[in-house]
């Protein structure tokens, strides 16, 4: 905790003020959408960047993580409390905060536990389609608020104002950055000036407003927003904690997913080492920190920590610095945001949510391994036919569906040996040496209850095969672990080979395994040896034939 700051250096100082200055501007026209996005009034997604970023630099293990609401768990939020409550109601923020507490909580309660490996359950396919297909999901459901009604009716004024919002938006996204570089300003200050596009056609947008009729003629704004911080918040509603239990679990494990994966992309540049553990109970205390600030559950974000790292950030002083700012956002008066047009902030969670649309990781996957863009594609649509929560479900059971569907299978593989050597390599990848009484197999795998079928199918296999074959040596290098059903499964084989002739030999296996298994009946009835290495033991059977 604050190991970062027991160790600040003054030249570091400059970079972390610009960075918080930086994302302080990317926070405003953000934060304020994503609440719209969430069902809540736009002050909540203030309330949502002052206190979390705070909370996490205190206990977080990533130095530019940048930590405040995001459009993915806003949409999650949203669709949690939705059916408790009508948007922008009193209620939808006190539930909204009552699920912050819950996602909090049980990220802190894993950090304490040290379960940060959970973060390796699901799958990168996977994730990025439940990205896409939320992305998809919040872009659509803006489409009425950047047309200013509800289908079939259009209005004009408002339809022209978002829709020129958008393409303004996505032509700086494609070409501003491009643009700036050629008329000379530095790569990383370009990057950084089109990411702040935003901010700018946000005050624009305000700018139109106070100026022309715009308002009279029916364009929607934020309205009044309270100015001041915000108070400690200790409401709850009990009624309500066991509807939101579920969904606040959900969201507190893509909170982790995401941020992790934001996280782990900065750390590679920066020559980092994030801890898992750390990072759960930093988030949990950002999340926590949310609840009691009236804000709603938030996340690091991606686009806004690569802002961060960009503008110069060294360690999280600039994200309170961006809190700071904020703060002082709310205490100056907030009469201007309450000219914020709402078709604005639309054209800006659109842009900001299509950049989320991960399509490289599908046509990579497509050449990999084509099981990967089913799981993919599954969790995309579930999300998109299903809703959110459900895409999630889809997307963790497809994740340990593919993780036992190939650990199930584990590879086998026939062993030679290399001409010359003492190497033994696959039969069907290099020209190798074998001998008709002695079958070489090498299980690539642990062996364990959910695969040992498989791999017991697959010797017979091999010994119908290799008919004349007298001995059988089971290469164990790669295993790392045997459980009590392969290890019955293990002396059942035992048994069957020594009724039919066949010696069961062992070799290279590993230290931890070998010290488990000495004293079980295995070893006692073996019918065949242990061996140091597979040369060992192919000698050792080839000097046995020849002496016989």
């Amino acid at each position: 905790m604050l190991h970062w700051l027991k160790h600040y250096r003054r030249p570091l100082l400059v970079g972390d003020l610009s960075a918080g200055l930086v994302v302080a501007m990317m926070m405003i026209p953000q934060a304020t959408a994503y609440a719209l996005v969430a069902g809540l009034p736009p002050v909540a997604g203030l309330y949502a960047s002052i206190l979390p970023p705070i909370a996490y630099a205190l206990f977080g293990s990533s130095m530019t993580q940048s930590v405040g609401p995001m459009a993915i768990i806003a949409l999650m939020t949203s669709t949690a409390i939705a059916p408790l409550a009508p948007a922008g109601s009193a209620l939808a923020g006190v539930l909204a905060a009552q699920l912050a507490l819950i996602s909090g909580a049980a990220l802190l309660l894993c950090g304490l536990l040290r379960m940060g490996f959970l973060a390796n359950f699901f799958s990168r396919p996977v994730m990025s389609g439940f990205t896409v297909g939320s992305a998809l999901v919040i872009a659509f459901n803006q489409l009425h608020t950047l047309l200013g009604a509800e289908p079939p009716h259009l209005h004009l004024p408002s339809a022209v104002l978002g829709v020129g919002a958008l393409i303004v938006l996505v032509l700086s996204r494609l070409y501003l950055a491009g643009l700036l570089k050629r008329c000379g300003l530095k790569p990383a200050a370009a990057d950084v000036a089109a990411k702040l596009m935003p901010m700018m056609v946000v005050l624009a947008g305000i700018a139109l407003m106070a100026t022309t009729s715009l308002g009279e003629q029916g364009v929607r704004t934020a309205g009044a927003i309270p100015g001041g911080l915000p108070h400690l918040n200790l409401a709850t509603s009990a009624p309500h904690w066991k509807p939101l239990l579920q969904p606040g679990l959900l969201i507190g494990f893509i909170i982790f997913l995401t941020s992790m994966s934001s996280a782990q992309s900065l750390a590679l540049k920066r020559n980092e080492k994030l801890v898992s553990n750390h990072e759960l109970v930093g988030l949990g205390a950002a999340n926590v920190a949310s609840a009691l600030s009236g804000g709603f559950p938030v996340t690091g974000g991606l686009s806004r920590s690569a802002v961060n790292y960009a503008a110069g950030a060294h360690t999280p002083l600039s994200s309170i610095v961006t809190a700071a700012l904020l703060a002082a956002a709310l205490i100056a008066p907030t009469g201007w945001l309450a000219l914020l047009p709402l078709p604005v902030l639309a054209a800006t969670i659109i842009v900001a949510v299509l950049g989320l649309l991960e399509l490289d990781i599908v046509r990579t996957a497509w050449q990999y391994d084509r099981g990967d863009v089913l799981a993919w594609a599954a969790t995309c649509l579930g999300v998109l036919a299903l809703g959110v929560e459900a895409g999630v479900v889809v997307g963790v059971a497809l994740s340990m569906g593919t993780l036992i569907w190939r650990a199930s299978r584990p590879h086998i593989a026939v062993l030679g040996r290399i001409a010359g050597t003492e190497h033994f390599r696959n039969v069907e990848r290099y020209p190798v040496e074998t001998r008709p009484e002695t079958l070489v197999l090498r299980i690539d795998a642990n062996l364990f209850f959910g695969n040992m079928e498989a791999v017991a199918g697959r010797i017979e296999c091999e010994l119908a095969t290799h008919a004349s074959a007298r001995h059988l040596v089971l290469v164990m290098s790669p295993v790392s672990s045997i459980d009590t059903t392969a290890l019955y499964e293990l002396a059942e084989l035992n048994q069957r080979l020594k009724r039919r002739g066949i010696g069961l030999h062992l070799a290279e296996v590993k230290g931890p395994v070998l010290d488990r298994l000495r004293g079980t009946t295995l070893l006692r009835e073996l019918n065949g040896q242990l061996f140091l290495s597979t040369a060992i033991a192919c000698d050792h059977l080839q000097t046995v034939k020849d002496v016989a």
